[in-house]
């Protein structure tokens, strides 16, 4: 009798055990997993132990301060996580099969270019159709927004992906080329045909070297044989633009930033640099809520039908 009142006991606190294993599992620590679900840390390590013990086997294997999954930790988040995920959006999903999405949360992730020249239409439309929807927005890039999707704190993000993780999934919606912007009147204006190498005279400003378009950068010159130099770093499009426009460098970008306000010369690189794709980046499996759907829909409405998502 007391060891079957035992089974039910677990049985019953199941959901409570897989949530503290799923967010242990994501941040890669039991304090951090406690502070995420305003629970004591040794209540999830226990929560935890209690799930090692029903499914004999050690789930986690600690690596100093933080913990990684075994094997079997990595089968049962695999398992667990679509459960969670849909039971945390429950209601939310129930209310998008009632043809509503009345409430909920969307947390995307996103660079500053996307930010700014992609997502404020998309964000406004999104508001109107669903304003008791409380949209946030995730200012990162690189490795940092891959771990935000990792750790599940983002729905999912939109952006540029040059190299795709094994875990990633990546779907192109926009496309844009490799531009180089000077001051109105700049001399490299009149070269015809325009080549590469005219760039050596003159000083690039460039973003932070944290960005892929550096790395791209490096490539293209390194290929071509052609010498540069950087004169001036700014973290912002919008900064290098106005920088250029006074006359104090050349810059290259991707057209996504400009406008026809612009008052700027432009030469294509479509010659020498690969054209940019921006679009939906995800984890794989990741269980989308009713407003990360249609949210998703909006920017692609043939979204889940390429991807083969139901």
């Amino acid at each position: 009798m007391g060891q079957s009142s035992n089974r039910f006991y677990y049985k019953k606190n199941r959901l409570k055990q897989l949530r503290a294993f799923c967010h242990a599992a994501q941040t890669g620590s039991i304090s951090k997993a406690a502070d995420r679900l305003f629970l004591s840390q040794p209540s999830v390590s226990l929560q935890i132990k209690a799930l090692e013990r029903e499914f004999d086997t050690t789930l986690f294997e600690r690596r100093g301060p933080s913990i990684a999954l075994t094997p079997a930790g990595k089968t049962l988040y695999e398992l667990a996580i679509p459960l969670i995920e849909g039971i945390d959006s429950l209601s939310d999903t129930f209310a998008m099969h009632q043809g509503q999405v009345e409430s909920g949360e969307l947390d995307i992730a996103a660079g500053e270019s996307a930010i700014l020249y992609i997502l404020p239409d998309m964000m406004k439309r999104f508001n109107e159709s669903y304003p008791n929807v409380k949209l946030r927005l995730h200012n990162v890039t690189g490795k940092a927004r891959l771990e935000q999707l990792r750790s599940n704190e983002v729905d999912f993000a939109v952006g540029s992906l040059l190299e795709i993780p094994k875990d990633i999934s990546f779907h192109p919606v926009y496309t844009y080329d490799p531009v180089l912007i000077t001051p109105p009147n700049h001399p490299l204006l009149k070269k015809k045909p325009f080549s590469l190498q005219e760039i050596t005279p003159y000083g690039l400003i460039m973003p932070s070297p944290q960005l892929s378009t550096w790395g791209v950068a490096k490539t293209v010159f390194r290929e071509n044989e052609v010498e540069y130099r950087v004169t001036l770093e700014a973290g912002s499009w919008e900064v290098i633009k106005r920088y250029v426009k006074m006359g104090l460098g050349i810059s290259i970008v991707t057209n996504i930033c400009l406008t026809e306000k612009e008052e700027l010369g432009q030469i294509s690189l479509a010659k020498y640099f690969p054209k940019r794709h921006y679009g939906i980046v995800m984890r794989k499996g990741k269980f989308l809520t009713p407003a990360a759907r249609r949210f998703i829909e909006m920017m692609d409405p043939e979204f889940f039908i390429s991807m083969n998502i139901p």
